[in-house]
């Protein structure tokens, strides 16, 4: 089994919120996320789509893809998959070291059976405070088709800020050349956010 990326390994797993547990994906878990990322309504804006079971359990066992995919559960049931993606950014030369490992990519993919209860939004609001709080990175980005809305209300419910919106620069496998969307949330940001919450009256 693949250990989680390095800096995962910082969390103490598995993660809870309200009505949720967050995980470390072992191979086990290809064929309960296979059940999701199987439907052509998911998998229509995921960078892969396997047409078998094998063929997917091939890629999500692959150790690097592994290493940065969560399952998401819910009263014991796998709902969904999550990615965090650490990574570094980019910088000059001189100033590299301090660049390594600052930010996340983030991203999911839910089960239709359980969207449009607030369930995305939850976890994907635990995975920015985990990036924050327990990972201390200082940057979380997200990205998807322009016409794959429902993923960028997400991010901007979660109170990620949009900074790009390119023109027909990503191709779709059936749909051609798409817009798409770029997301991200800064560490500072997210903790005035936080602290602004707390202090309204409830």
């Amino acid at each position: 089994m693949a250990a989680p990326q390095p800096a995962l390994l910082a969390v103490t797993w598995p993660v809870r919120t309200a009505r949720l547990l967050i995980r470390p994906a072992t191979p086990a878990d290809a064929e309960t996320t296979w059940r999701h990322r199987r439907l052509e309504s998911v998998n229509r804006w995921l960078t892969r789509a396997p047409d078998t079971l094998a063929d997917y359990r091939t890629q999500f066992s692959e150790p690097a893809a592994l290493a940065k995919t969560l399952v998401l559960e819910h009263e014991g049931e796998v709902i969904g998959d999550l990615m965090v993606a650490v990574e570094d950014a980019w910088a000059q030369a001189e100033v590299t070291d301090q660049a390594r490992g600052v930010q996340a990519e983030l991203g999911w993919a839910l089960h239709p059976d359980h969207a449009g209860q607030g369930y995305a939004t939850e976890a994907v609001r635990e995975l920015i405070r985990l990036c924050f709080e327990d990972l201390g990175l200082r940057r979380v980005t997200a990205n998807c088709f322009a016409d794959n809305e429902p993923s960028w209300r997400l991010m901007e419910r979660v109170g990620m800020r949009r900074e790009l919106h390119t023109v027909r620069e990503s191709l779709h496998r059936s749909k051609g050349w798409l817009d798409g969307m770029g997301y991200a949330l800064l560490a500072d940001e997210w903790t005035q956010r936080d602290r602004t919450r707390r202090a309204s009256p409830s």
